[in-house]
């Protein structure tokens, strides 16, 4: 089962009810700092916490403004805090319908809804026409004939009470009665299919500051800890609950710690479980492969207190880099310790939920806030190939504002999170942010991304921006979708940020030894600067092309009229997604062709539109076109039409056959 989505709110910063559609694998939230990024896990994290130590608090968590007429209106009947809509999977279906005898239709879907006084309300739809039916096929013919008419199970005894019954009949019915009576619910299938399913539905776990394991711990004081923690939780910090951890992931006990003869059978088990953990860490961790994890055991009667008292437990860490040096474990390399860490709390939590390690794993969803903070930017990366191995077993859904921590050719996967005047929180997933710098990690990992490729790739086209790049991208992706040739796999695009910058961009690469070939828009004449490139040999004349050589298809290669790169979908594609990415603002009024004027461009007719019409889009005037890129890569077509796919072709053809013959 998995969550699909989430309507949230009115919780703290959040002023009114958002919804928000989860991806099956990874969602990403995306925003600056006090956004609400981190009210947004809260508010799931408070649905339904898997170790159950958090809940709604009115009191706390409903937004303070409104507070007051929360208490006066609500006394009686709480508000709704979420509702969390999930999917059953396909074999959760069928074994329903096959213990039930329903007919649960393929991605058949339950709602949750949380109250703020932490009791629940469920919405799951089941026809017990089929039940029915079912049930009538166990009973004697007089039987069926005298529940006929029977509209649900609750109906079938008084039906029977002047039947001809058989002895199976009776007994049948016994087992019915039994069956009604262990329900209040009017629907008797909706709660035998909530009884079935109520096990798969997904807890949360909420990670925000992981507790990092220390550099050295006296056992005998965390023993004693331990057990007083029992009345006085505050007798343990972060530190000693890691250390615990630890220790339970190598199965040592309490008893263990304070037994004088098993230190050694002690330090064996730790060492496993540390060497165990180092390599899991060291599958993701590409940033110094000469680390590894040391745990020794040993007493110090010199040192301070408590350290001073029986045996200590010792963490470094070993650099095999500078002849194995060693330093104290809380000392050194920030983000291994916060990796290793990370992974020592997941598996203690999931130990705790389920100590047989059997099925909790199947059970949560992953709410990480601003993980990886203490990472290097790489390191981030590192830590983003992790992530997609909890999503193999896991939902995650995690906060950032680090655009390394966004797969670019995942932007489906983004959600905004803004902070606006007035409103609160607002929850979108229109990559196009009301404010800039909302977007600015996004347009940021685009940029790392290119960077990250930008002097190892053999081949490059030059384009002005990344409207460009994610039109050219996205299209040639659905090419090879249907199997049909797209853009060289080892091409890379790169976004130049206008005209201005081609001449350096072709410099650069060019002075590397790199292959080159420049797309531009066409404004119906030979671009200057780019042919004065051609003319000093910086550019082959045959790898340099404008947009408008591929828009009419008796003329593919000739520059003919004016063209920007969304000319070179059909209007009604193009006007499908301006239309959704500025719903809003367009009031529901959907735009055609018809309503623009005439023209050879489409971005220019309704720029003259927007503006005859007193339509605001963004304050300088006309609309954002990277926003409309953004949609149309968040949402794209299953397949582009005809005419598109013509232009497309041909347009990559060529592109591709420039550097086939390099």
């Amino acid at each position: 089962m998995i969550l699909v989505s989430a309507k949230v709110g009115p919780f703290r910063s959040m002023n009114s009810e958002q919804t928000v559609e989860i991806d099956p694998t990874v969602t990403v939230f995306v925003g600056m700092n006090e956004a609400g990024k981190t009210v947004l896990l809260k508010t799931l994290h408070k649905s339904s916490d898997a170790v159950g130590e958090d809940e709604f608090d009115p009191v706390d968590d409903y937004p303070r403004k409104d507070l007051s007429s929360y208490l006066k209106q609500h006394k009686t009947e709480p508000a709704t805090a979420t509702v969390l809509t999930y999917e059953l999977e396909e074999s959760e279906v069928g074994a329903a319908n096959e213990a039930l005898k329903t007919k649960l239709p393929p991605g058949y879907r339950i709602a949750v809804t949380h109250k703020y006084d932490n009791t629940l309300q469920l919405s799951l739809p089941v026809d017990e026409t089929p039940v029915i039916q079912a049930f009538a096929k166990t009973l004697s013919s007089d039987a069926q004939t005298a529940m006929k008419e029977a509209k649900t199970l609750r109906a079938i005894p008084d039906l029977l009470k002047e039947a001809s019954l058989t002895a199976e009949d009776n007994a049948t019915l016994a087992s019915l009665n039994t069956r009604l009576q262990a329900t209040k619910w009017p629907n008797v299938s909706q709660w035998e299919v909530w009884s079935h399913v109520q096990a798969n539905v997904p807890k949360f776990l909420y990670f925000s500051d992981y507790d990092t394991l220390p550099g050295k711990m006296n056992l005998a004081d965390l023993a004693q800890r331990a057990e007083a923690a029992k009345n006085d939780p505050k007798q343990l910090t972060a530190a000693h609950r890691s250390v615990l951890a630890l220790l339970r992931m190598a199965d040592i006990s309490m008893e263990d710690l304070v037994s004088p003869g098993s230190y050694e059978e002690l330090k064996a088990k730790i060492e496993g479980v540390s060497i165990s953990l180092t390599d899991q860490v060291m599958e993701f961790w590409k940033q110094n492969e000469d680390l590894e994890v040391e745990v020794d055991l040993k007493a110090d009667p010199t040192d301070a207190v408590p350290f001073n008292n029986g045996v200590n437990l010792y963490l470094r860490i070993k650099n095999r880099r500078h002849r194995g040096v060693s330093t104290p474990f809380d000392q050194r390399s920030r983000g291994f310790i916060w990796f290793f860490s990370f992974l020592v709390w997941f598996d203690s939590v999931q130990h705790q939920l389920d100590p047989s390690g059997k099925s909790a794993g199947k059970k949560l969803i992953l709410l990480l806030d601003e993980p990886g903070l203490a990472l290097h930017a790489l390191a981030q990366a590192d830590f983003l190939r992790y992530i997609d191995r909890l999503a193999q077993d896991h939902q995650v859904l995690y906060t950032t504002h680090s655009p390394f921590m966004i797969h670019s050719d995942r932007l489906h996967q983004v959600r905004l999170v803004e902070d606006q005047l007035k409103v609160g929180t607002v929850i979108s997933s229109n990559l196009n942010g009301s404010d800039p710098r909302t977007i600015f990690p996004l347009q940021a990992a685009l940029g790392w991304t290119i960077a990250q490729n930008l002097f190892i790739s053999e081949r490059n086209l030059l384009v002005e921006g990344p409207s460009e790049l994610i039109y050219l991208q996205v299209a040639s992706s659905l090419f090879d979708a249907k199997g049909t040739p797209g853009l060289r796999a080892d091409l890379t695009i790169v976004p130049t940020g206008g005209l201005d910058n081609v001449a350096t961009f072709v410099s650069l690469l060019g002075a590397s030894g790199l292959k080159l070939a420049v797309l531009h828009d066409y404004k119906g004449s030979p671009e200057q600067k780019l042919t004065v490139l051609v003319r000093d040999r910086l550019l082959n004349a045959k790898s340099l092309f404008n947009v408008s050589q591929f828009r009419d298809e008796k003329k593919f290669g000739q520059s003919t009229t004016p063209t920007d790169i969304e000319d070179l979908f059909t209007p009604s594609l193009y006007l499908k997604y301006f239309n959704a990415t500025f719903a809003k603002q367009l009031a529901g009024k959907e735009l055609n062709e018809a309503d623009l004027p005439a023209g050879d461009r489409i971005v220019r007719r309704l720029e003259k539109y927007i503006e005859a019409n007193g339509i605001s889009l963004r304050p300088s005037g006309g609309f954002n076109h990277y926003a409309v890129a953004s949609q149309f890569a968040s949402s794209p077509p299953k397949s582009l039409d005809v005419a598109t796919s013509a232009r497309f072709a041909a347009l990559f053809g060529a592109i591709n056959d420039v550097f086939d013959a390099s």
